[in-house]
């Protein structure tokens, strides 16, 4: 039997284009794009994303 993990945290990131932060899924199965100026902030990767933005913190669920 499995252990439980359990979810996965979020992330704050800081848009490297406008500098707005914008909490995001550690694992994301899509890009996510900034909502404010629409730049790529994280990208999937099969596992936990790759940042184009900087962390500033996790948050858990």
């Amino acid at each position: 039997m499995a252990a439980a993990r359990g979810p996965a945290p979020f992330w704050v990131v800081k848009c490297p284009d406008c500098s707005t932060e914008q909490t995001v899924f550690s694992r994301p199965a899509t890009t996510v794009a900034c909502a404010v100026c629409g730049a790529t902030v994280a990208t999937p990767t099969g596992g936990l994303a790759k940042l184009r933005g900087e962390l500033v913190r996790s948050v858990s669920a």
